[in-house]
């Protein structure tokens, strides 16, 4: 759907870029958006997207969810390349920049609104803004820079306290703080609750002064890509319909881990995976 369809309300909107990623296989839709956006739909939302691309983004894998798109020249678009010494990731393009006022005037009280920026294209002033809904953050894409030649490299959170201090929850991976962990506990302080993601290990919950973490269920990695984006609209989900924490980690982990088993957005929960994590018990 692109921005001059008519728009329905929405129960999650998810806002930042969608992404095409540079495989060996050729281009690829990617991003926090993509993941999130669809997992969510599994999940029973009704989903909305702002976000920026090109005309030619290959956006066919969200059909049936809501779009609104800032038409740009280029999609942002990443490679990725493995190597000995971990992942080399280089920025090609960039979209347009988005702020609040390209967000929808019936989309901005969803009950669930995502901010999922992957190339700093979120303001910070946006976290301002939807004082009504679930703030869900994933702050990946503020945690980026790059040089002249597109080479991805960490970089602090510019203005982290604020935008801390009006989230509902935030999710972020081991890797986005370079396993910096007394840098978590120093975000853990400033927000309500924050959830960081480790692959394979799980994830770790810190929420009123504790700490607890939940331990996935082993499965075969085929492919880990998107993993933390699912476990992130996983927890908000969950999260936004039980008021626990605890939960939204322990649903969000299992989930994810069945993710793992399937090769990029094949690896979106299908309706028989979200029953059985719902039903799991801890013993």
């Amino acid at each position: 759907m692109s921005e001059l369809a008519p728009l329905q309300p929405v129960d999650y909107l998810v806002i930042g870029h969608v992404a095409e990623d540079i495989t060996p296989n050729g281009v690829q839709l990617g991003g926090t958006v993509s993941y999130s956006a669809l997992t969510a739909r599994a999940l029973g939302m009704r989903v909305g997207i702002v976000t920026s691309s090109a005309k030619d983004a290959p956006l066919r894998a969200l059909d049936g969810i809501q779009i609104f798109n800032i038409p740009a020249e280029h999609s942002t678009t990443f490679e990725n390349v493995r190597t000995e010494t971990g992942r080399r990731q280089t920025l090609h393009h960039q979209a347009a920049l988005l702020s609040f006022n390209h967000i929808p005037q019936h989309w901005r009280n969803s009950p669930i609104v995502h901010l999922a920026p992957i190339a700093q294209e979120l303001e910070a002033s946006i976290s301002e803004k939807f004082p009504s809904s679930l703030l869900g953050i994933t702050p990946q894409g503020w945690m980026r820079k790059w040089n002249e030649n597109g080479q991805v490299a960490a970089c602090a959170w510019e203005n982290n306290e604020q935008i801390l201090g009006q989230a509902g929850a935030v999710v972020m991976s081991v890797e986005d703080v370079n396993r910096d962990l007394e840098l978590v506990e120093e975000m853990a302080h400033h927000t309500r609750v924050l959830c960081l993601t480790e692959g394979e290990a799980g994830a770790v919950l810190y929420w009123n002064g504790d700490r607890r973490r939940f331990r996935p269920t082993v499965m075969k990695e085929v492919d880990a890509t998107g993993a933390g984006d699912i476990f992130a609209a996983a927890f908000f989900v969950r999260y936004h319909k039980t008021r626990d924490p605890w939960e939204a980690t322990r649903f969000a982990t299992q989930l994810a881990a069945r993710s793992v088993m399937r090769v990029g957005l094949n690896g979106i929960p299908t309706s028989q995976e979200v029953e059985e994590c719902l039903m799991e018990v801890l013993l």
